[in-house]
């Protein structure tokens, strides 16, 4: 016979209670553990419910105007006569920029012509990269969805995004390895220590 005093296993009298320890005797309904596989002590404290638990939310970049308006072509004559004769180099010019160089201007100038002689509407390709500068710029939809700005007016909208780009350092002419050349030997130089000067009489 086993005796029926708790005490006889070696647990002190002075021992508090399961009920004081913060620890539910059972699991709850709205938990995400099961009673049939933990015991009836579970090792979650019932304080961290998943009711209670603190839910984070990802805060979007707030969209911001561009810098400059889509009928300012005349800001900058040369790019402007250089889009209305031939918009196959400033899309290139462009889309190798927002492709980080993963694509090359006559890469993407090439393809531009193509679409624009098979389906004469060059515009259902460019519109996509409008939207992806403004999806890295944060810019806003103005003034109005990119597929129509580019459908009613081509040029002014790749004139448009070209400058924007170079309002924010880029330098059209060397492409995109040019431009992380170029950063890469501004930050170089900023970084190198000052010059030591000799010793003088």
């Amino acid at each position: 016979m086993y005796s029926q005093n708790p005490n006889a296993y070696g647990k002190p009298n002075n021992a508090p209670a399961a009920a004081t320890t913060g620890f539910p005797m059972s699991a709850p309904s709205n938990s995400y553990y099961s009673t049939d596989s933990y015991s009836s002590e579970p090792t979650t404290n019932s304080q961290y419910q998943p009711s209670t638990l603190p839910s984070y939310h990802l805060r979007s970049k707030p969209r911001v105007d561009w810098s400059t308006g889509l009928c300012d072509c005349t800001s900058d004559v040369k790019n402007c006569c250089i889009t209305c004769w031939c918009p196959c180099i400033t899309f290139g010019q462009i889309a190798e920029i927002l492709d980080k160089g993963s694509t090359s201007c006559g890469a993407s100038g090439a393809l531009y012509t193509l679409v624009a002689c098979v389906t004469g509407c060059a515009c259902l390709y460019s519109c996509f990269y409008r939207a992806k500068m403004r999806q890295q710029f944060s810019l806003k939809d103005q003034p109005c969805c990119d597929c129509l700005v580019h459908c009613c007016c081509e040029p002014c909208a790749l004139c448009q995004e070209y400058r924007e780009l170079q309002n924010h350092g880029f330098d059209m002419l060397i492409g995109w390895h040019g431009n992380v050349e170029q950063r890469n030997r501004e930050l170089a130089m900023a970084t190198a220590p000052p010059a030591e000067q000799g010793m003088t009489r």
